[in-house]
């Protein structure tokens, strides 16, 4: 297992155990994580917190030179709000763990030279699988249904 992939599991993990939607991102420049957040609109009554702008968020503000060189990982695919942010910050390749049970704006990302990698990680897919199946209404209100 990747172990940058693994830490987004963990995150989203973490998600979950606050009572939140299982979804999470870091965000790795030169070997190291730059930061490392979970999806926290439940927790903080945020509309923006999702995993990947959490781990923006804890990466702090940082030089364009740098975000130029990182790669995000995330456990799902991202939704319109985070590939905004991802071709905002100019992060040049993602690892997504699955796109099974979502499928974000991959086209965009790629249609903007973002490298994207697609794993279907299986702890991923069973993650969301389940929230999905426990909790229909977090979920729907989560990607704007």
């Amino acid at each position: 297992m990747d172990p940058f992939l693994q830490a987004a599991i963990d995150e989203a993990r973490q998600g979950m155990k606050e009572g939140g939607i299982p979804i999470g991102s870091v965000i790795v420049h030169g070997g190291r994580i730059l930061g490392r957040g979970h999806n926290r609109r439940v927790q903080k009554g945020s509309t923006v917190l999702h995993g990947e702008m959490d781990a923006f968020e804890n990466a702090g503000r940082q030089p364009a030179k740098v975000y130029r060189e990182c790669v995000l990982y995330t456990t799902l695919s991202p939704c319109p709000m985070c590939s905004g942010a991802i071709l905002l910050y100019g992060i040049p390749k993602i690892i997504v763990g699955e796109n099974k049970t979502f499928m974000g704006d991959e086209e965009l990302l790629r249609s903007r030279g973002v490298n994207v990698e697609v794993v279907q990680d299986a702890t991923c897919i069973a993650l969301m699988r389940e929230f999905i199946a426990t909790r229909p209404e977090l979920w729907n209100e989560d990607i704007g249904v």
